[in-house]
């Protein structure tokens, strides 16, 4: 029985990193000039991460954030409202032979990074890493 190619853990094809970022760039620059016509989404300037796809190319989840955070609620109800808007015009924009389904999540990415932030600055935290690094000189 052949196993799935992901199932190790190995990440996306090189196909499915292609064409994300394809539809990432198309869908920000869709998004940018305004092109749907929906007063709600054009309010959100609205910044789009990263597009993953699924191994047979026919749904890209599109990781998305407006500017500084806030509204985010309103702007994934407002895309996830114009969602076949928004495939048609990507579908146009490009070649490819079939227009993925899209789906769109908040990108917490930021919230991640932040956090991150704030672990290394606790004070514990520090005193372990350094006295990590000084472990490793000893070697």
């Amino acid at each position: 029985m052949a196993q799935n190619r992901y199932s190790h853990g190995s990440g996306p094809s090189q196909r499915q990193l292609r064409v994300g970022e394809l539809i990432r760039r198309t869908l920000s620059d869709v998004l940018a000039r305004a092109d749907v016509h929906d007063p709600d989404l054009n309010r959100h300037s609205i910044t789009v991460g990263e597009v993953r796809m699924s191994t047979d190319l026919k749904v890209a989840t599109a990781y998305v954030l407006p500017l500084g955070g806030h509204g985010a609620e309103e702007a994934l109800a407002a895309l996830r409202r114009n969602t076949p808007e928004l495939r048609h015009l990507v579908a146009k924009a490009m070649t490819l032979k079939y227009a993925p389904q899209l789906r769109f999540q908040q990108d917490e990415t930021f919230d991640r990074m932040d956090d991150t932030r704030r672990l290394f600055a606790d004070e514990r935290v520090r005193r372990d890493v350094e006295g990590a690094d000084e472990g490793d000189d000893a070697n």
